[in-house]
């Protein structure tokens, strides 16, 4: 298994091309279809503030989930990206279903009014998913979660930039990337 080429570079870049690439958890899939960028240099990275037990992992060689939890609630998964000792991720905001939908409903209970509700949020596909804390350092190709290529059809989605939402430093960086008009993407939708 060779390590996707996305995930070696810079992260503004490598944010855009994982749109398309899969996520699967045992017999749960979906396709990436929003990302956002974090970098060392920007505030709003938990990496800014340097090596920590919680950070260490942002710092790894590419090729590794960084998996923390968000607000004691839900465990957020973010690919580790560019190169050993630099602290950069890309945040893994939604998926589009493709299968063990049966799965990702009871795993998202009553919430999910829709199958567009399943994975449409970066909380809602860890639930959806089954993805925990215990991730965190894994390897992308080989451990519990597998970051696999992109299905037929899906190699060169059209890609829309914008702001980063849900944070409150460097919102004005245009580093969150979805797929045009996917209606599987979190709210509020970036305009096209």
């Amino acid at each position: 298994m060779t390590l996707p080429p996305a995930l070696r570079l810079p992260v503004a870049d490598a944010a855009p091309a994982l749109l398309g690439h899969t996520v699967t958890v045992g017999g749960r899939t979906g396709v990436i279809v929003e990302t956002e960028a974090y970098h060392e240099a920007e505030p709003a990275c938990h990496a800014f503030i340097g090596r920590t037990a919680r950070t260490e992992t942002l710092f790894a060689a590419p090729g590794v989930w960084y998996v923390y939890r968000s607000y004691g609630i839900h465990a957020l998964l973010n690919a580790v990206v560019e190169t050993e000792g630099v602290g950069a991720a890309v945040l893994i905001r939604a998926l589009e279903p493709l299968s063990g939908l049966d799965e990702m409903r009871a795993r998202r209970g009553p919430t999910a009014r829709t199958d567009l509700d399943l994975c449409s949020g970066p909380g809602k596909l860890s639930q959806a998913l089954g993805i925990d804390v215990d991730a965190n350092g894994t390897d992308v190709l080989r451990g519990a979660i597998r970051l696999g290529p992109p299905p037929p059809g899906w190699e060169a989605p059209d890609i829309v930039d914008g702001p980063r939402i849900g944070i409150t430093k460097a919102t004005e960086l245009p580093w969150r990337f979805s797929v045009a008009g996917n209606r599987h993407v979190s709210r509020p939708r970036p305009r096209a």
